[in-house]
């Protein structure tokens, strides 16, 4: 009998058009608002089904994350437990987005073995409580799990999707990476930010990042990123981590911009997407 196929699904990156904070719940967890923007690309995760039950990471190109603490691991056996399912997983991750750098490649990573497994067990829980067991593994996975770009409130889960307008994006890798604990705890993080709407996003000037400040006082590399691609476009600062983009309305545009970043920056052109590349091979697969 032959063994069982692999089967390949995307794991988009995402961008953080804006970041604000606008206090702290009384668990200690900050308010946050936000917009994810998905884009068209990231990393793929391999899925290979098994019989007996085992979640075994086959493979981790590109970093070193013990296994155990892998949130793709974590991910399949929290959908085990969940639907009593018997099934197991060989799991690949081909790393494409940088770890640290605020484009949410592991939190995206775990919402795609959660979506795709789902599918290959045919355990069939849905994208409601898929999105609930994606938010014990990490705030940023729900958004991942309902494959929209949106607008996000709370500690990120509270989504509203989003069409937003067309655009392509200069994305910078500045290789600084500050644990996420310490930036919120850095007494110099503006956490009473008034709150935005939808409408002050859409109609109003940029919202900006509350940790860029905080980051540029920090990291010289982050400052002098986010100056160089000021001089190409809107730039901004994407979650809490070091990684830098730049906005514009037409890709020719963006890889034009690129061509004129200063030499060594770890840059590339990335088109956003209102739907993600993990729900359109989920739809296609259904098909």
């Amino acid at each position: 009998m032959s063994e069982p196929a692999w089967s390949a699904w995307p794991a988009p990156a995402k961008l953080n058009l804006f970041l604000r904070i606008t206090g702290r719940r009384p668990d200690g967890y900050h308010r946050l608002q936000t917009v994810f923007q998905l884009l068209d690309w990231g990393d793929t995760v391999r899925l290979r089904v098994r019989d007996d039950g085992q979640v075994v990471r086959a493979g981790a190109e590109g970093y070193a994350v013990p296994e155990s603490d892998d949130l793709v691991v974590r991910a399949a056996k929290v959908l085990q437990k969940e639907a009593n399912c018997s099934k197991g997983a060989d799991i690949i991750v081909e790393k494409k987005i940088p770890l640290g750098g605020g484009f949410g490649g592991g939190s995206s990573d775990a919402a795609t073995v959660l979506v795709a497994l789902d599918h290959l067990w045919g355990t069939r829980l849905g994208e409601e409580r898929l999105a609930a067991l994606g938010l014990a593994l990490g705030a940023d996975v729900p958004v991942f799990v309902r494959g929209r770009s949106a607008w996000a409130e709370g500690v990120g889960e509270a989504l509203v999707p989003l069409a937003l307008a067309p655009a392509s994006y200069l994305v910078v890798d500045t290789g600084v990476c500050v644990p996420t604990g310490e930036l919120f705890q850095a007494p110099d993080l503006t956490r009473d930010a008034p709150e935005a709407t939808i409408s002050d996003f859409v109609s109003g000037p940029s919202l900006g990042n509350a940790f860029e400040p905080v980051l540029r006082r920090r990291s010289p590399v982050v400052a002098t990123t986010l100056d160089a691609l000021s001089r190409l476009g809107p730039a901004a600062l994407t979650g809490t981590g070091g990684g830098c983009f730049a906005r514009f309305g037409a890709r020719a545009d963006a890889e034009a911009a690129l061509a004129r970043l200063p030499p060594g920056l770890r840059a590339w052109v990335a088109d956003g997407v209102d739907v993600s590349p993990l729900h359109r091979a989920l739809s296609a697969r259904r098909a």
